[in-house]
């Protein structure tokens, strides 16, 4: 049985939270923060969605397999740790490189954070893979 109010929640508040999953992210290679506490946001966002309808539906609207998160995802941080091996530097060396975009600045991009996408990607994978094969019991 569904509950309207809960129903009516979590679809208010999954996209804050994911949202706050992306802040999380964005900062987590520069501070506090980063790969897993944002994949663990995002898997909560979707455990709450799951709470609030049925796992069979949360998976539908997760539109992918949870088990290929968790695939794509550790490929990211292998990928990241080789492309410091493949420059000839140690495996997980961090490697960046500065981008001067018209309009936004120069920043630069790097390994860590290819690594954390790996991270959230991981955690996002396994958060969902549990909660919806608990729930779908």
């Amino acid at each position: 049985m569904t509950s309207f109010i809960l129903t009516t929640t979590a679809r208010l508040l999954m996209p804050l939270l994911f949202m706050f999953s992306l802040f999380l992210y964005a900062r987590g290679h520069n501070e506090p923060g980063g790969g897993f506490v944002a994949g663990l946001v995002a898997g909560a966002a979707w455990v709450l969605y799951a709470l609030a309808t049925d796992a069979a539906q949360a998976r539908r609207a997760l539109r992918v397999q949870p088990q290929s998160l968790i695939g794509w995802g550790l490929l990211a941080a292998l990928t990241s740790g080789l492309i410091g091996l493949v420059l000839g530097y140690p495996f997980l060396t961090g490697q960046w490189i500065r981008l001067d975009l018209p309009g936004f600045g120069a920043f630069e991009l790097g390994t860590p954070l290819l690594f954390d996408l790996g991270v959230y990607l991981t955690v996002l994978g396994v958060t969902t893979t549990i909660v919806f094969a608990l729930a779908e019991e």
